[in-house]
């Protein structure tokens, strides 16, 4: 049992708000995917994962009444119109449970070693438990529909080996060995999160409001393309396959299930986090070439996220977490 005089951290604080505020979001999506699915196996992962979001909103909102934390706004119902429209086929629910997913394991996964109250610690370990049950349902499920696409297959090796030379860092000039299994991992699963990305951005494209909402959104596709297509090329030099493309998957449809704010706001958080998700594949890529390119997308990324920032704020959309006093504002008064 935790001390319930001890305080929460700003890392207990922050991580809290930020699980606040994404599963308000899930709630909405997921919502709505459960108002149009006719496959009842793809319908019971599609509730499950509304439940555990359901659950983990409920508990933080506990959590920051005992400590007389404001509730973030976060996302309502006013975010969501369940009557709109199917915009998505049933298979790309489950592309973006995975897709979505891995977004979830990051956070949970960095949260946890920061928490240091008991309780909260125990939550952020529920958080990833259940998750990590979730990735495995929506595995499970894409498997017997035959819609799982496996990472490329490499020859066993027959003996082990040491990097002999430098130019086994090669990319541009010189003896380009071939992908290492380590970075064909990352190339393949780049791709295949881009590809439920993208397919997103092309439904959000077609319903938003805003026209620079929507200009942001086709941005965002085009870029989003762009970086499927110079990893996928990365992998077809080695004769190894990619991901398939997943925008058949998107309706016709233009009338929007989701608010502006909803959307852009959904994009810029998975956009976040692939900056995380190319910094990883960075860190372990030995590969001049293949560096460089996780670099020239970084930098992609960064100036997408703050343009489309400085539209939050323009609308007054963009929540603002906690945050340390100022102590040279108190000085001044």
């Amino acid at each position: 049992m935790y001390n319930s005089s001890e305080k929460l951290t700003s890392a207990e604080i922050a991580k809290l708000w930020i699980t606040y505020m994404g599963n308000t979001m899930s709630q909405c999506v997921l919502g709505y995917f459960v108002q149009h699915v006719d496959d009842q196996e793809i319908k019971s992962v599609v509730e499950y994962a509304l439940n555990l979001s359901d659950e983990f909103v409920q508990t933080i909102e506990e959590i920051f009444r005992k400590e007389n934390i404001p509730i973030p706004k976060g996302f309502t119902e006013e975010d969501v119109n369940l009557a709109a429209p199917r915009l998505f086929l049933d298979e790309f629910y489950l592309h973006y449970l995975k897709y979505a997913g891995k977004a979830g394991l990051n956070l949970y996964g960095v949260a946890v070693p920061l928490m240091v109250r008991l309780d909260v610690r125990d939550f952020f370990t529920k958080c990833l438990d259940s998750t990590v049950r979730l990735t495995n349902q929506v595995n499970d499920v894409l498997i017997k529909k035959g819609f799982l696409e496996k990472s490329p297959y490499i020859p066993i090796p027959k003996t082990i080996d040491f990097v002999k030379k430098q130019n086994y860092l090669n990319g541009f000039l010189g003896n380009v060995r071939p992908l290492s299994a380590i970075e064909i991992t990352h190339l393949y699963d780049i791709v295949q999160s881009n590809v439920a990305s993208k397919s997103l951005l092309i439904g959000f494209s077609q319903v938003a409001r805003m026209e620079k909402v929507r200009e942001y959104f086709v941005r965002g596709k085009n870029m989003t393309n762009k970086h499927i297509q110079s990893c996928s090329k990365q992998l077809q030099k080695e004769n190894l396959p990619s991901p398939t493309i997943l925008d058949h998957l998107v309706t016709t449809s233009t009338f929007a299930p989701f608010s502006d704010k909803l959307m852009l706001q959904h994009k810029i958080d998975m956009f976040s986090m692939k900056i995380r998700h190319y910094g990883n594949a960075l860190s372990v890529t030995a590969r001049h070439d293949i560096g460089t390119m996780y670099i020239r997308f970084l930098m992609n990324i960064g100036m997408f996220l703050e343009d489309g920032a400085e539209i939050m704020i323009e609308q007054g959309w963009l929540e603002q977490p906690p945050e340390t006093v100022d102590r040279d504002a108190l000085s001044s008064e």
